[in-house]
């Protein structure tokens, strides 16, 4: 930004822009299949840009598993409600997921399955 005269006249650069502080766009990543490229960051570096993704690693905390899962939809996002009906993925949305995964580890380690209702009688 530059900084005015008490006159209001534009005062001359200190200092000129530094690839070191240049930012990029927010990938805003969205819902389908997986489309990730890759950018070349400082020092070489190589970064990978989602802008798409069909899905995740999620953890099931309560029992120390965690599964790479389908992403069903985005249910909530604190920051934007736009975010839900794009389907936009950033940190923090609240993500719907498929749980056959998790439901067939569980069946595997207890034996119960899960999401049938039992018999009555």
């Amino acid at each position: 930004d530059y900084k005015k005269r008490p006159t209001g006249g534009r005062q001359s650069l200190s200092r000129h822009k530094r690839k070191f502080c240049m930012g990029r766009p927010a990938a805003m990543t969205k819902l389908g299949a997986e489309r990730v490229h890759q950018v070349r960051a400082r020092g070489g570096l190589i970064k990978n840009r989602a802008l798409r993704l069909d899905a995740g690693n999620f953890a099931w905390p309560s029992e120390s598993v965690t599964r790479r899962t389908r992403i069903l939809g985005a249910t909530y996002n604190a920051s934007n409600g736009e975010y839900v009906r794009t389907n936009t993925l950033v940190k923090n949305t609240v993500v719907q997921i498929d749980a056959t995964p998790f439901r067939q580890w569980y069946e595997t380690k207890w034996g119960i399955s899960l999401g049938k209702k039992a018999k009555k009688g």
